[in-house]
């Protein structure tokens, strides 16, 4: 019971970044730091050894490497960074490396929607006035945080720390 409530925060919170990024353009520290707990849970509920936990570990903190330097190259927001590895712990290795190309796909579908929009869009003047998001319609940045939590969900089901069994 404990691990499907655990679950259902992890979901929660990945969704929370992806609302907060969409509407804000940020994703506050808490909520990235939030995304440890249930990790850290998932670890206590179901431990997966010592060599399993320091993969994931070492998953995380490459993930937030990986999301450092997407940062200084101006790909991402810090909050996007930040989320990502926050989430990855939960993934660990092997699986990470699926989070990573998922949240990839992600961005690149979002990236196309985006496009799309912005393409489409002021050919209609008043549907563009009355768009939620406009902005983001019109060229603010990718909130990248929805792909990430797109991938986060995608992934859910197959995380070994998430299992009831």
């Amino acid at each position: 019971m404990i691990i499907q409530i655990t679950s259902l925060v992890f979901a929660g919170l990945l969704i929370a970044g992806a609302l907060s990024d969409a509407w804000r353009y940020k994703i506050p520290n808490w909520l990235s730091g939030a995304l440890l707990v249930p990790f850290i849970i998932a670890v206590i509920l179901n431990f997966p050894g010592w060599g399993a936990l320091g993969l994931h570990l070492a998953t995380g903190v490459g993930a937030l490497v990986l999301g450092m330097l997407i940062f200084a190259a101006g790909w991402w927001g810090g909050g996007d960074a930040k989320m990502f590895a926050a989430a990855a712990f939960m993934y660990g290795w092997p699986l990470g490396m699926s989070f990573l190309f998922y949240t990839a796909l992600a961005g690149g579908g979002l990236v196309l929607v985006l496009i799309a929009l912005r393409h489409t869009l002021p050919a209609f003047p008043a549907l563009a006035k009355h768009t939620p998001g406009t902005a983001l319609v019109q060229g603010a940045p990718v909130p990248y945080g929805i792909a990430i939590a797109i991938a986060g969900l995608l992934l859910m089901p197959q995380t070994g720390l998430l299992s009831t069994f």
